[in-house]
C-alpha cells in the first residue's frame, strides 16, 4: 500500500473553485488503484484565513505542512491584501520554509487548444529560492535596497547547492519523460561571469551522474529566440530564478497562455502543486475559470511523489490524468469559455473525472 498525506490550501478568488476540482480529479484517478491510499488535509491560507483567523499564513497551517508529503496551493491574490503584518504573501515563505528549491513549469501544446506553436512540449526547471528575488534570497533583510534616493541596488544570489539541486531535478525529469534525453542549461556567463559560471559548473557536475542524458548550454537571449522558433529542439530546460520566471511565461504563450501553465515546486522532502497563473478576481465566483493548470499541477504532484516512492500504480494514475485531460481538450465539448467552449469550471472537471472512470 502506497500512502500519501496531501494538503488542500484553496488560496484566493478562483482558487476556491479550481482547487476542489483538481482534488476531485486526483481522487477519481486513484479510485481504481487499490494500493493507493491518500489522506487529504484541508488547511486555511490566504485572505479567507486572515479574515477568519487573523493571519494569511496561520502558524497552525505552517506546522501542519511539515507532516505532509505535499500540498495543492490555490492562487494567492496578495496584491489586494491590506498592508498589515498579519496579511502577507505566503508564496516566498512556503518556498523557503520547506526548501522547495526547484520550480517545474511544463509547456505542452494540446490538441483542441488554439496556440502559437503546436510542436511545443518542454519543461522549464527554475531555481526557486535565490537569484534576484529579494523576498527569499536572504536569511534576513532584503537584497533590494536604495542607498540613496537616486540609486537602487539589486543583488543576485547563486549557490552551488541550489543550482545542483535544480539541475538534478531537471536530469531526473529528462529520464522520466523519455523524449530527447536532453537538458539545456540557460545562462548569461558572457556578462555574469561568476554567478552564471558557478551555475553552469554545478550543472556539469550533476551531468556526470546521468551519462544517458545530454547536457547543452545556451545564452538566455539566444535561447528565448530559439524556443519561439523551434521549441521541438528542446526537452528539459534548467536555469536560474529570474531567467526561469520570464522564460516559463514566454513558453506558456506558445501553448495558449497562463491558463495552460501548471507548476510544481519540489525539494528534498516536500512538494507544492501551484499553477503559474494568478487568482483572477475579475472572474471569481462565476464558475468559468479554466481548471487545466490547477488539475495538471496536482497531476504533477502525484507523479513526482509516486516516482519518489517507486509507486507504479501512482505513476499510472498520474498518466491517466494526463490522458483524460488531453481527451477532454481534444473533444472540446466540455471546456471553459477561455478555451472556446461553454462549460463551467465544474463541468470541465466532471468531464475529466467521467473520462477517468470509464
Amino acid at each position: 500500500m502506497s500512502k500519501y498525506k496531501l494538503g488542500i490550501l484553496l488560496g484566493d478568488d478562483i482558487g476556491l473553485e479550481i482547487v476542489p476540482v483538481a482534488v476531485k480529479v486526483v481522487k477519481a484517478a486513484v479510485k481504481k488503484y487499490f494500493n493507493i491510499d491518500i489522506e487529504w488535509v484541508p488547511l486555511p491560507i490566504g485572505y479567507v484565513a486572515y479574515k477568519e483567523l487573523g493571519y494569511s499564513l496561520p502558524k497552525e497551517t505552517k506546522n501542519a505542512l511539515y507532516s505532509l508529503d505535499g500540498w495543492v496551493l490555490g492562487p494567492i491574490g496578495h496584491m489586494a491584501y491590506p498592508n498589515v503584518p498579519e496579511c502577507i504573501n505566503p508564496h516566498p515563505i512556503l518556498r523557503r520554509e520547506y526548501d522547495l528549491v526547484s520550480n517545474i513549469r511544463p509547456a505542452k501544446a494540446q490538441e483542441g487548444v488554439t496556440c502559437i506553436n503546436n510542436r511545443t512540449d518542454i519543461v522549464i526547471v527554475r531555481e526557486n529560492n535565490e537569484g534576484f528575488q529579494p523576498d527569499r534570497n536572504m536569511f534576513k533583510g532584503s537584497s533590494d535596497c536604495m542607498p540613496t534616493p537616486d540609486m537602487a541596488l539589486s543583488l543576485r544570489v547563486i549557490t552551488r547547492r541550489n543550482s545542483s539541486m535544480a539541475a538534478r531535478t531537471a536530469f531526473e525529469l529528462a529520464r522520466q519523460r523519455n523524449k530527447l534525453k536532453k537538458v539545456t542549461a540557460i545562462h548569461k556567463n558572457t556578462v555574469f561571469k561568476l554567478g552564471c559560471s558557478l551555475f553552469l559548473d554545478a550543472c556539469r557536475e550533476v551531468a556526470k551522474d546521468y551519462p544517458d542524458i545530454t547536457l547543452d548550454t545556451c545564452v538566455v537571449d539566444t535561447f528565448a529566440m530559439k524556443m519561439l522558433m523551434n521549441p521541438e529542439n528542446f526537452d528539459v530546460i534548467v536555469t536560474t530564478n529570474m531567467f526561469g520566471d520570464i522564460l516559463s511565461d514566454e513558453a506558456a504563450g506558445l501553448v495558449g497562455g497562463l491558463g495552460m501553465a501548471p507548476g510544481l515546486c519540489v525539494g528534498p522532502k516536500y512538494c507544492m502543486a501551484q499553477a503559474t497563473h494568478g487568482s483572477a478576481p475579475d472572474i471569481a465566483g462565476r464558475n468559468i475559470a479554466n481548471p487545466y493548470a490547477m488539475i495538471m499541477s496536482a497531476q504533477m504532484m502525484l507523479s513526482w511523489l509516486a516516482h519518489q516512492k517507486k509507486d507504479i500504480e501512482g505513476i499510472k494514475a498520474a498518466e491517466d490524468i494526463s490522458n483524460a485531460v488531453a481527451s477532454v481538450l481534444k473533444e472540446h465539448t466540455s471546456v471553459t469559455p477561455d478555451l472556446g467552449g461553454h462549460a463551467s469550471t465544474q463541468e470541465m472537471g466532471q468531464a475529466i473525472c467521467t473520462t477517468l472512470l470509464v
